[in-house]
Parts: C-alpha cells; structure tokens; sequence
C-alpha cells in the first residue's frame, strides 16, 4: 500500500469503511425516532433537496442548522449523514442535511451556489418550520466544510455584492481551505477538478466575512494538509480580527471525527449544540 497522496483517506484509516457503515446505521436510526421532512426542495434538480428534522419539543423561535456533507465535491448523499442532526435536536434546534449535485458532471461554481440556494431557501422557510431565521448557523465535513465557508465569503472573481443567508456561526469540519493540490491528486479522474476551478475556489484566496463566528475543528491523526489549512484560516481570520477558534481532537480521524460531532456527548457534538444554542433571537 503506498501513502504518497494525503487526501486519499482510505491509505490513512484502516477501518474506513467500518467507521463509513456506522455513520450510516447512526444516521438510519435517528431517521427513525426524528420528525421528519424528507426531500424537500431548494431548486428544480433532482439532487437539490434537503431532509428536515424537528426536535421533540419543538418552541416557537428555534434555532436553526443546516449541514452540508463531504466526499470530494463528487460523491456522498444526505441520507447518509442524518446522525449530524442528533445535537442540534438536543439543543432544541431544527436541523437540515443538505444534497447537492456532484463533480464531474457539474462544475465547483455551480455546487456552491446550489449551497447557497439552500441556505437561503431554508431560512425564507424558518418561520413556518417554527425557527428563527436570525438563529441560523451552519455546519460541514471535508469538502462539505468548504462548500460551507462560502455562506460567508467571496471568491476572488466573483463580483460583489452576493446574496448571502444571515449565518450566525460556522463549524468547518476537517475542511479543505487550499485546493491547489486536489487535481493532480488521486481525485484527477473522479473529480476532474481543473486548476482554474482550484484557484477560484479556494478560502484561502478569498474574501471572508465578517459576523459569524467560525468554529475550526479537525482530528489530531488527520493528514498535514488538513492541519496546515485549517491553521492558514485561523490565522487569516484572527490577523482580519474575525472570531475564530481552532479545535483539534486527539485521537480522531478524517473519518471518526462525524462520530464525535454527531454524538451530543462527545466535545464536537457538545461545540456543534453550543453553536446552535448560541445564536441569538432575531
């Protein structure tokens, strides 16, 4: 097995798809015991949906979640990923898992702005979901972590002003923040992602917001690319004067950390809660 390419997770986790299935069977069971809207739509696309799950005492001004998955711009779906929910329902919260559609068969630019749509399609929603649209924060793993940082930030060439959702607070995930290295990695055949998207499309190069707090979370055992980006955004932020913290878990992988973030026990799920708790009433 050789382990030259660092954003190729399986040569660095051994149980990759043990921890792969039990995301999955967490995300069935919640599925299960949560009130939810399945599939509803942010745009005429078949994979522009979002899965919406209310908590069990749902208050009338609830805050509000969205959490966008990864699986390098080209694979991954919502279904698989509903455990995220389990500690913003604890903290009262109205969640929604996001889908969007995939890399190669359609470019990064239109992938983000599909997110975008979303955001903004689930915060005109808000009120008739029994949340506060002024209580939206945002959460995101891997590429779904980057596709996130958009919800607050401008590209290099993307003309202002954009219109952006009222974002309260980000939790990037183990995110990819400089995409130079994606395509000539192992993803060149399965993403085809082009130099000019890379460059385009890189928080890093980009313009980031000011208002929501930004929560950098990644696992101690990740590969250095993952440690040195989330590092670069965290002192951008701080030398921009931008609220940030940087998070890392010992112990954890690019794959385990969605356990511990879906977990309300565990520190990442107990800072996810915290999150959603702390946006405030509009």
């Amino acid at each position: 097995m050789t382990r030259d390419d660092p954003y190729r997770i399986r040569d660095f986790v051994p149980d990759f798809d043990a921890i792969a299935a039990e995301i999955a069977a967490q995300s069935r069971a919640v599925a299960r015991r949560a009130a939810m809207w399945s599939g509803s739509s942010y745009g005429p696309g078949p994979r522009e949906k979002i899965d919406i799950l209310l908590p069990p005492r749902l208050r009338s001004g609830a805050p509000l979640h969205m959490f966008v998955h990864g699986g390098y711009w080209r694979s991954g779906e919502k279904e698989s990923y509903t455990c995220v929910a389990a500690p913003v329902l604890a903290a009262g919260g109205v969640a929604a898992i996001v889908e969007y559609d995939l890399m190669p068969g359609t470019r990064l630019a239109a992938i983000v702005d599909q997110v975008r749509r979303a955001a903004r399609w689930l915060v005109s929603q808000a009120r008739g979901l029994g949340a506060d649209p002024a209580r939206f924060t945002v959460s995101g793993h891997s590429a779904g972590a980057h596709l996130a940082s958009y919800l607050a930030a401008t590209a290099p060439d993307e003309a202002a002003p954009l219109a952006l959702p009222p974002v309260r607070g980000l939790l990037l995930l183990s995110g990819i923040y400089d995409l130079s290295g994606i395509p000539g990695s192992f993803l060149k055949d399965e993403a085809r992602m082009r130099p000019d998207e890379a460059g385009a499309w890189s928080p890093l190069a980009s313009r980031q917001h000011e208002g929501p707090h930004r929560v950098l979370a990644l696992g101690a055992d990740e590969t250095p690319p993952f440690h040195d980006q989330a590092t670069a955004l965290h002192r951008l932020l701080a030398a921009d004067g931008q609220p940030a913290e940087l998070l890392v878990r010992p112990g954890l992988n690019h794959m385990n950390v969605v356990l511990d973030l879906a977990d309300p026990a565990q520190p990442l799920g107990r800072r996810l809660a915290a999150l959603t708790e702390a946006a405030p009433a509009g």
